[in-house]
């Protein structure tokens, strides 16, 4: 059905109907005139030929009318002539004398009544005025056509009326006649019509066969199939259109090609760029967003498509789409999904065209929480470093304030003060030691003295020397140090110096928050992979709460003590620092009211080493 529909609905079939609908109407003009002239003619033909026979009977009646004749000798040869005249044709002949009667006829019905009289107003009025008639009639009932003529007959001697003739001819023939012909012509013209009806699809082919062509090339051009040129037929206007078709292809597949090139290149950028992009068209529906932002959004690509950007970015509440239009803005959120916070920046773009027809946004869409976690940070750091200092300087201001009033003329007050201003001043030179060391580590300045060394012996070592500074200050607070250690042999690959401090940042802090006479269990374990140092004081504890938190900077869970003991804040953060330096992991836990434990793991490669060859 489709197909008869496109058949009747194609130039190749439209060109022979418009042709024939032409013709129809040219054959229609033409046999409408035809027709009326020839019909026109042939029955004025047949009426010149009718009058051209009622005048010859005139002249053949008019001596018999003179020679008055008795009624039976006239009527005798009227009859006569009548009978000459007779034809087909001419279906009644009627002679008339002066008085209206019929005295003469070749009509059975007026034979049979003798002398009867006419009731034609015409035949009185060509007996009165001596003026001839002529009429055409149509019979509805016997459906004839007649001609009929009304003649008066006057005397050649005298030009006066002696009688009318009145003869009335079948016309039927001449129509019938003007019919047939018109059949003629009605035949004619269909068989020319359908004829040029064949030529025309024919011809039309030529014409259609190249705009068919064309056709199936732009159907191909538009499926994106360049490979196949159409035809050119000729030079002539389809000729040129041709060729012109198939430049437009060569530049569609280029133009093409170009863009492909540059949505690949998009979708690339877009698919592996670390921000994500969100375009919406003017209503501020979501036309467009990459694999960042959905992953930033937490939400699938199904989902924000066809959205408004202020529902997708939950600005609702805060933002309209006008506000989004006007000058290029910026906004940081904070979102929320699955239980993962984090802080987006958008930055939104509005394009236009050059008109200045707004026809969407941009959002370019930035995962700032590690910038925001370390501007924070900064900004902790900077008040904390203030704060740390602010008060060992206010300490050394006083106390030399205090000296420069008279104090230092005081045998015994003076040493104290001096002695408080250099404790203060050896905590601002660590402090700054540490804060140096920390810069230096972060930018990866910091480098390891790697040797290989018996852990163990240089645990003792070191646990010797708090021993020994025990002895030697015996005013100081007294504690045990207890050694728990693996019989396994351990060399490890560490910076000697650094892992010390280490050990002494754990030792102090150990020492500082046990009770007087408690007992620090130094522990060395050793694993397939990994060496476990363990310090286990038996202080008050730490919270849990708090234990998350004590490798960083300036971190204290008592903030007052560890100011008085002298801590800067900054040796566990350096310890965590060192030790992951190493490739290892630091870590803490306490139970409140019973003690801590700090303690580190190590990578441990086995392996055999001579003792004799060990320096001390």
């Amino acid at each position: 059905m489709k197909r008869i529909r496109r058949l009747f609905q194609s130039i190749h079939f439209k060109i022979p109907i418009q042709i024939i609908i032409i013709l129809l109407i040219a054959f229609q003009f033409v046999g409408v005139y035809f027709v009326n002239q020839y019909e026109s003619r042939t029955l004025k033909n047949y009426q010149d030929q009718i009058d051209t026979q009622v005048e010859f009977l005139v002249n053949n009646v008019t001596p018999i009318l003179e020679e008055r004749l008795s009624e039976t000798d006239e009527r005798a040869r009227l009859t006569q002539v009548i009978d000459t005249f007779s034809n087909s044709n001419l279906t009644r002949i009627q002679i008339i004398n002066t008085k209206d009667g019929i005295i003469a006829s070749n009509n059975a019905l007026d034979q049979s009544e003798a002398l009867a009289k006419t009731n034609d107003n015409n035949v009185r009025e060509a007996l009165v005025s001596q003026r001839s008639s002529k009429f055409s009639e149509y019979d509805v009932n016997n459906k004839r056509h007649t001609y009929t003529t009304i003649k008066p007959i006057l005397s050649q001697s005298n030009n006066t009326v002696v009688g009318a003739v009145r003869v009335t001819a079948n016309m039927n023939r001449v129509y019938e006649q003007t019919q047939s012909v018109m059949s003629v012509f009605i035949q004619s013209a269909v068989i020319a019509i359908v004829g040029s009806f064949i030529l025309a699809l024919v011809l039309s082919q030529g014409l259609t066969m190249p705009i068919e062509n064309m056709r199936q090339q732009a159907l191909r051009i538009s499926e994106g199939i360049y490979n196949y040129p159409a035809k050119i037929f000729g030079n002539d206007e389809l000729g040129e259109l041709a060729k012109t078709l198939n430049e437009l292809s060569v530049k569609v597949k280029d133009s093409q090609e170009l863009i492909e090139s540059e949505r690949q290149r998009l979708d690339g950028i877009l698919r592996y760029m670390t921000d994500g992009v969100i375009a919406t068209d003017r209503r501020g529906n979501v036309l467009l967003v990459n694999e960042r932002a959905l992953q930033l959004l937490g939400i699938d690509q199904q989902s924000a498509i066809g959205i408004s950007i202020i529902r997708l970015l939950r600005l609702k509440d805060q933002y309209t789409l006008t506000d989004l239009l006007g000058d290029d803005r910026e906004i940081l959120m904070d979102w929320v999904d699955h239980g993962e916070y984090s802080i987006l920046k958008g930055e939104f773009s509005v394009i236009r065209r050059e008109t200045g027809f707004v026809t969407g946004v941009v959002c370019v869409l930035t995962d700032v929480t590690e910038q925001e976690k370390t501007e924070q940070e900064r900004r902790d750091f900077v008040s904390n470093v203030s704060h740390e200092l602010r008060t060992p300087l206010t300490s050394i201001k006083s106390y030399t304030e205090a000296l420069r009033e008279g104090a230092w003329q005081d045998e015994v007050i003076a040493p104290q003060f001096l002695n408080v201003i250099q404790l203060e001043t050896d905590r601002m030179m660590r402090m700054i030691g540490n804060l140096l060391d920390l810069s230096k580590i972060h930018e990866g300045q910091y480098k390891l003295n790697l040797e290989y060394i018996d852990f163990k012996r240089m645990v003792s070592h070191i646990l010797d020397r708090f021993e020994f500074m025990l002895e030697q200050n015996p005013d100081q607070k007294k504690f045990k140090l207890k050694r728990d250690f693996t019989s396994r042999e351990i060399y490890l690959e560490i910076d000697q110096d650094r892992v010390t401090q280490v050990i002494d940042n754990i030792l102090n802090n150990a020492i500082k928050y046990s009770p007087d006479g408690g007992v620090i269990v130094v522990k060395i374990e050793d694993s397939h992979s990994h060496v476990h140092l363990s310090i286990k004081d038996q202080g008050l504890g730490i919270p849990q709460k708090d234990i998350p938190h004590l490798f960083q900077r300036f971190y204290r869970v008592d903030k007052a003590r560890s100011r008085e003991q002298g801590g800067t804040g900054l040796g566990l953060a350096i310890s965590k620092e060192i030790i992951e330096l190493h490739g290892g992991k630091i870590w803490a836990t306490s139970v409140e009211g019973k003690g801590s434990t700090f303690g580190f793991d190590l990578p441990y490669l086995q392996m055999d080493f001579d003792d004799e060859g060990w320096d001390d």
